[in-house]
């Protein structure tokens, strides 16, 4: 009996091992082309049994072929293996990595994204349009690769658009914000030329929190610590891809980074979709239609005391941080702490009062301007990173000048520039007028130029300073002081300075006094 759940499947792996065993029978087979899409081992056993007389259907020589195959094209007797790639967020890069490890568990062997591999998996973003493009991108290379392995597809564009997603041609899988890290149990059941599956469930069923944490960076690791938004910003889909705001246990989060410590990672960097809302706890199947239970009474600021008491971990950062919930206290917390690093990120979207208006945000300009005032006040020396989103719809010739003229004003170090995408089902698409996307590059190339300059002020203002460097653990080839071919290293000064270095062994995951 031909068992063969993949028959016209064979990796160049299990080629190479046909070619091998085949060749040791037969001298001719040189001319066969295992590699071909066109090869069937059915057809070729046929061909080969026929060349050697050998027509009975019980024939010991049919039955030796048959059990090679079968053994290489049967998934119950091999390992797969399955690669990732994440688009988006610090929040997707930690729980891809999480997402690899319970897979790893689970008996599956783990292979880079370039590699070939049986199966693919793509954490997706779906902030911006070009994170739903990416995707696409994404599984016409796996397709021109590697036609037979299978695709699966999770993540916030997979939450948002499933049906759009299992559309396209070459993806096996669609899995929901749910069931993401239920991937292992679903890739087990899963073979090439079904129809494709998509497990996902309306975003008011997702009610719990799952933990998690990077850990391919023995530097630094990016620890999940909050889920979800209960804002309602008129530009952004992530309450619909991610759900209403909940979040981890203090004493969970102390556990995670006391095992990140264990890993020798030195640098933390803390991460959510609303990170300022910590404390919320898992949401009730009654009450998933509201905002998140707040069933605990723990906040963002009773967390980060904790955390800095953890021994082994000798860096924080905040990775981000709504400038309405980051609280005087929390910044004087930071300017105390030896841990948490002189470093805010801190998302503004406009410096217009009137875009932010219709952004839906809940603070105004003037506040966003007390906020980094206080901080500098408190820590001269703090890196202070901002998001602003350019070309929203409204957004006047005038108004961007307000944007950019607050922006210069603001004793900041750079800015992240996201240039306005539409998104559906949000309340920004019946906005108008809409900004031409001409003009809204031509926006963007302008605030980048100013974060350009601003970084080099600040870190001009910082020269001759001895400042702390964590050198991260990898080195990379390329030009330093135009000397062709040079391996360097880089790392962070304690306020966001990078630096580089010619590459020293002793210096990786080490943090070493540097002159600026």
């Amino acid at each position: 009996m031909w068992c063969g759940r993949r028959p016209l499947s064979l990796s160049p792996e299990e080629k190479d091992w046909c070619s091998i065993y085949i060749q040791t029978f037969f001298s001719n087979t040189s001319t066969i082309n295992f590699y071909s899409s066109n090869f069937n081992p059915k057809i070729f056993i046929e061909i080969v049994l026929k060349s050697k007389g050998c027509v009975q259907a019980s024939s010991p020589l049919q039955g030796e072929l048959e059990g090679v195959f079968s053994y290489l094209c049967d998934p119950m007797t091999k390992t797969k293996s399955v690669a990732f790639h994440t688009l988006g967020c610090k929040l997707n890069y930690s729980e891809t990595s999480t997402i690899s490890r319970l897979v790893e568990k689970e008996g599956f062997e783990k292979k880079e994204f370039d590699d070939l591999a049986d199966v693919y998996v793509i954490n997706t973003c779906s902030v911006t349009e070009n994170a739903d493009k990416e995707c696409r991108q994404l599984v016409r290379r796996i397709q021109r690769k590697s036609p037979q392995s299978l695709v699966v597809i999770t993540g916030c564009y997979a939450q948002l658009k499933p049906k759009e997603i299992s559309e396209i041609p070459g993806v096996d899988l669609v899995l929901g914000a749910a069931e993401k890290f239920n991937i292992a149990s679903h890739i087990k059941e899963l073979s090439k030329g079904d129809s494709t599956k998509i497990s996902s469930c309306e975003i008011e069923e997702v009610t719990g929190f799952n933990a998690s944490y990077s850990i391919n960076d023995r530097t630094r690791t990016f620890l999940k610590v909050q889920d979800g938004c209960d804002y309602t910003c008129s530009f952004c889909t992530i309450p619909q891809a991610r759900g209403k705001s909940r979040s981890d246990t203090i004493a969970n989060v102390v556990a995670n980074a006391k095992a990140i410590a264990a890993g020798g990672s030195k640098e933390i960097v803390l991460t959510g979709v609303n990170l300022g809302d910590f404390g919320k706890g898992d949401l009730t199947p009654t009450l998933s239609k509201g905002e998140g239970v707040k069933n605990r009474s723990e906040n963002f600021y009773e967390l980060i005391q904790q955390l800095d008491e953890v021994e082994g971990i000798e860096r924080y950062r905040i990775s981000s941080i709504e400038p309405n919930l980051l609280t005087n206290e929390i910044i004087e917390f930071v300017s105390r702490s030896k841990k948490f690093m002189p470093h805010f990120h801190i998302p503004l979207q406009s410096g217009s009062n009137t875009i932010l208006g219709a952004m839906r945000r809940r603070y105004k300009r003037e506040l966003y301007a007390e906020r980094v005032a206080y901080i500098k006040q408190l820590m001269p020396h703090c890196c202070i990173g901002v998001d602003v989103i350019v070309g929203f719809p409204g957004e006047t010739d005038d108004l961007f000048k307000e944007t950019f003229d607050f922006l210069h004003s603001l004793d900041i170090s750079y800015l992240h520039v996201f240039t306005y995408s539409e998104r559906d089902n949000t309340h920004a698409l019946a906005l108008k007028p809409v900004v031409p996307h001409a003009v809204r590059y031509e926006r963007n190339k302008s605030l980048r130029n100013l974060s350009y300059m601003k970084m080099q002020y600040f870190t001009q203002k910082h020269a001759g300073e001895i400042r702390p460097v964590l050198f991260e653990g990898h080195s990379k080839n390329a030009r330093l002081n135009e000397s062709p071919g040079q391996e360097i290293m880089e790392g962070y000064t304690d306020n966001y300075i990078k630096i580089t270095t010619p590459y020293r062994a002793e210096w990786v995951n080490e943090i070493v006094g540097w002159k600026i």
